[in-house]
């Protein structure tokens, strides 16, 4: 009996294990999308592309330590102009209903308050799957990284 139960056990470890992997990698594909989405928005200083992927207590600590919400984040977008803005080495780990996202950014330009910008970040975002389904991020942290 007993080597019936662990069989049976091992068995339907087998069959769910394989599935939550899957949903894992679909979730960080969908979280990686995210995250470009969001860079090719700060590029074209579209924020309203932007908006709805953040949640509404967002909170984001730049390089300086400064921390800003959802509204200073999304009205820094606006009129940036842009030679270099991208991100790369973008990984996610999901933990049920949350991920973390981390990657790197490089920026040459000028952001949306007149700032001249030219450095590279490492920055690390932490998504929450929402109630109505949808991922949002709900803080995000940058660090700048010397040249």
């Amino acid at each position: 009996m007993t080597k019936a139960l662990v069989a049976t056990v091992f068995i339907l470890v087998l069959a769910v294990v394989p599935h939550s992997l899957s949903a894992q990698t679909n979730i960080a594909g969908s979280i990686t999308h995210l995250e470009q989405v969001w860079a090719d928005a700060q590029k074209a200083g579209d924020a309203a592309n932007v908006a709805p992927l953040l949640a509404d207590n967002f909170i984001n600590t730049d390089v300086d330590g400064n921390l800003s919400g959802k509204s200073e984040l999304l009205s820094n977008l606006k009129g940036g102009k842009w030679e270099q803005n991208e991100i790369s080495d973008v990984k996610v780990s999901v933990y049920g209903d949350t991920a973390i996202a981390t990657g790197a950014w490089a920026g040459k330009g000028v952001d949306g308050d007149g700032t001249k910008v030219d450095r590279r970040e490492r920055w690390t975002d932490t998504w929450v799957e929402m109630k109505d389904g949808k991922w949002q991020c709900v803080a995000s942290q940058q660090t700048a990284v010397k040249k």
